[in-house]
């Protein structure tokens, strides 16, 4: 018999393979590594833990509304600054960054589209422009997609996440949208129109106080942190110790303060299961 002598092929450290940091992803929970692909085949849900990451507005849209048939409404809003605000960056510099940064003129995202076949008004906030804060623009693009509901008799599905509350770069006009989105939703239910408000991680401050917690039905994604002030500063002002898993979704669902609690990945497939139930 004759062996023949295995060949082995030396790499030089300058041949090695590069691996390119934006492809994985390491999760926020498990610390478990996620191929990038993978990751955003599973609409950005940890296929270990099921930790559910932050989406964009455009990814959100893309996850809910059938393919080919959203079409965005009032794009073309920006955001004033009357009060030529100048702190660590001037309010003007920080909007131009984060447009720059999310490809996004504002925090929202609207329009229309269809749910299962079923024709919806959407309003999408994004964490990822300014924490999502609610400004004038985000207040008149959401009343004017009530009011849109209202005359073609749509249901009005929102999905609400940031942490910013009202944005106080716009003073009391940000404020005023608090009010202002509430009594939009007034006129929805006075109309009949379904509101189904979707809560993601986070949603804080005056967009938890106003029309995040105004739904017909109230759904929230598992462990996502919901409430107006923050843990800290409620444990500061009350000098109290909070109850485990204060300001979750499964906490404010044990408290009846929700409807229920649905993964990503099953929050399409319910909301046809509620169209379908208020359309018959």
């Amino acid at each position: 018999m004759i062996f023949k002598r295995k060949k082995y092929i030396e790499i030089s450290p300058k041949e090695k393979v590069e691996i390119k940091k934006e492809m994985w992803v390491k999760c926020e929970q498990c610390g478990k590594l996620i191929y990038t692909k993978k990751l955003e085949e599973n609409l950005k849900v940890c296929p270990e833990c099921s930790f559910h990451f932050r989406m964009t507005a455009r990814e959100r849209i893309n996850s809910l509304v059938d393919q080919g048939t959203f079409k965005e409404k009032y794009q073309n809003m920006e955001s004033l600054d009357p009060l030529n605000f100048i702190g660590v960056k001037a309010y003007k510099e920080k909007l131009q960054e984060d447009m720059k940064k999310t490809g996004e003129k504002e925090a929202m995202v609207v329009g229309t589209g269809k749910i299962g076949n079923f024709p919806v008004a959407l309003t999408v906030l994004d964490s990822h422009f300014i924490m999502g804060s609610m400004g004038s623009v985000v207040g008149e693009k959401f009343t004017r997609m009530c009011e849109f509901a209202i005359e073609k008799g749509l249901p009005l599905i929102s999905v609400s996440g940031g942490g910013g509350g009202a944005r106080m770069y716009e003073g009391v006009v940000s404020l005023m949208q608090m009010a202002k989105t509430s009594a939009a939703v007034g006129k929805l239910k006075k109309a009949g129109i379904l509101y189904v408000s979707i809560l993601t991680d986070p949603t804080m401050g005056g967009v938890a106080a106003s029309f995040a917690f105004l739904g017909d039905v109230i759904i929230a994604e598992p462990k996502a942190l919901i409430g107006f002030a923050g843990p800290r500063v409620i444990e500061q002002t009350i000098k109290q110790k909070l109850p485990p898993g204060f300001q979750t979704s499964e906490f404010l669902y044990e408290n009846g303060l929700i409807d229920m609690v649905v993964d990503r990945r099953n929050l399409k497939e319910t909301i046809i299961k509620i169209l379908r139930i208020f359309h018959t």
